[in-house]
């Protein structure tokens, strides 16, 4: 708020008056300390120095930048902060293009390529020849009453987790996953479609199916207009994120400070979130738009454990602590039943498959870090063949702090291949369980292989202090980077 209140003073946060100027690399390269610091970030040049003490992540991790172009280090660390609209007062303008000619030793190593191979380049010298191969594409057709638009994706994996499909006022977004790529359908439809949307997935031949409902029954000459993003297929880190508005439908209080929030998709939307991804939600706080992340959950931990758990795809679960002094906790918490709230597209490149031969599975959690154990918990339980133990270590402050204890403790129970371990940094006197925060010692009494050779995974969220504790902790205890995976957002 601070910050949002300068940027609004009038004062010139750029030192150049309100004039934009190109930036040159050399340019740039001179503002690089902490009283005078831009940072270019996806083609524009910020003055920086302003923001030093307002950045949640301190001045050293702005500095990292400082003088250079710091848009990979700011997609790794937050690619969801609207920056735009946090530091247009900071715009000191765009970089200065420089001339791109192709080096002389590429040409002549080509050339000499040709002549090699008597002017035949191999298939996969040829640009964009390999890429054409695994490019989807999309057709469609139409009935009297429906349209029908068929993604092919030309893999044969694709499933419910895979597709994510929009139709918001008359314009359709489909976008398919595939590995760290998108491909996007996205049209301006020709004419009114009603409500809903139907997803088939075929999953052998990796074909989708998107079934409109016309509002007329008339025949569409075409399908409509292709929007600026249509029929692209890029990386998923250069897609835009794209939000739909979900109906607050109930909270529910999970603990002393944390609620249970449900959220239901529109009905022209079809979306599940994988396990281990998070999404990101955003709402207008004094006039900037502010966003966060949050990893969805189930409403409950199932106990039956039989098969994989089923629950209602119109719906996402949000378990979300309300900080006293939290701006954006605290207007979601102000936020009536009833009410909408921006929900961004899944994000996250946690894969499920790097389970599927897990024999043993650590899952160390700190606080609301919990909130994406609970897929993994139901998702090993029920899809992992090979799994002997599943063990989570749950670090909390007080015993009022611990989410879902009660089932929990009743999966331990009903599973006993799964065990829980609380470990509080502040217990009362009648705490007869382990207390302490994270360390090599902890971990060690209780990371361990069922056997020697056994097949480890390791999840780790919390605070970035704990998190980073802990890597270290494991690292010293000889697990490997291929073993550990740490949530981050």
């Amino acid at each position: 708020m601070d910050w949002i209140r300068l940027t609004k003073s009038g004062k010139d946060l750029t030192g150049l008056k309100g004039r934009l100027t190109e930036v040159t690399e050399d340019e740039l390269a001179k503002h690089n300390k902490k009283e005078d610091c831009w940072i270019c970030i996806r083609g524009f040049v910020y003055n920086v120095t302003p923001y030093m003490e307002y950045h949640p992540g301190g001045e050293d991790e702005l500095m990292k930048a400082a003088g250079t172009d710091g848009t990979d280090l700011f997609d790794q660390v937050h690619r969801w902060v609207n920056y735009e609209s946090m530091l247009k007062e900071c715009l000191v303008g765009r970089m200065a293009v420089k001339p791109i000619s192709a080096p002389k030793e590429i040409s002549s190593t080509l050339s000499e390529e040709k002549k090699q191979l008597n002017g035949m380049l191999p298939e996969k010298k040829i640009l964009g020849a390999s890429a054409k191969d695994v490019t989807p594409s999309y057709d469609w057709f139409q009935t009297d009453s429906l349209i029908t638009i068929v993604i092919y994706t030309k893999q044969k994996d694709m499933n419910a987790e895979s597709v994510i499909v929009d139709c918001q006022d008359n314009q359709l977004r489909g976008e398919i996953i595939v590995d760290d790529h998108s491909y996007l359908v996205e049209i301006g439809l020709d004419h009114a479609v009603q409500g809903d949307v139907a997803v088939n997935i075929v999953e052998k031949i990796g074909k989708v199916e998107i079934t409109l409902k016309k509002k007329d029954n008339i025949h569409w000459k075409m399908l409509g207009q292709h929007l600026e993003s249509h029929n692209t297929f890029i990386k998923r880190t250069d897609r835009g994120l794209f939000y739909r508005k979900c109906k607050l439908i109930s909270k529910t209080d999970v603990t002393h400070d944390t609620k249970l929030l449900c959220l239901m998709l529109p009905k022209s939307t079809h979306l599940h979130v994988p396990a281990g991804q998070h999404v990101y939600l955003k709402q207008i706080i004094a006039g900037t738009e502010v966003v966060r992340p949050y990893t969805p959950v189930l409403p409950f931990l199932p106990l039956d454990l039989k098969e994989p758990s089923r629950h209602d795809d119109a719906y996402i679960y949000l378990m979300i602590k309300i900080y006293s002094c939290g701006l954006f906790t605290q207007a979601l918490d102000h936020i009536q039943i009833g009410d909408y709230i921006s929900v961004s597209s899944p994000e996250g490149n946690f894969k499920k498959s790097q389970l599927q031969t897990s024999e043993d599975l650590f899952l160390l959690a700190a606080g609301t870090g919990f909130t994406p154990m609970v897929k993994l918990l139901s998702c090993a339980l029920t899809e992992v063949s090979c799994l002997r133990t599943v063990k989570l270590i749950f670090f909390n402050k007080t015993e009022d702090d611990i989410l879902w204890r009660n089932q929990l403790e009743q999966l331990a129970l009903k599973d006993e291949r799964f065990e829980v371990q609380f470990i509080l940094s502040q217990p009362t006197k009648d705490w007869v369980g382990k207390q302490g925060k994270i360390s090599l010692s902890l971990l060690s009494e209780f990371v361990k292989r069922s056997k020697k050779d056994s097949e480890v995974f390791i999840c780790i969220c919390g605070p970035t202090p704990f998190t980073e504790q802990g890597l270290q902790y494991l690292k010293d205890l000889g697990y490997s980077q291929e073993e550990i995976y740490a949530f981050t957002a």
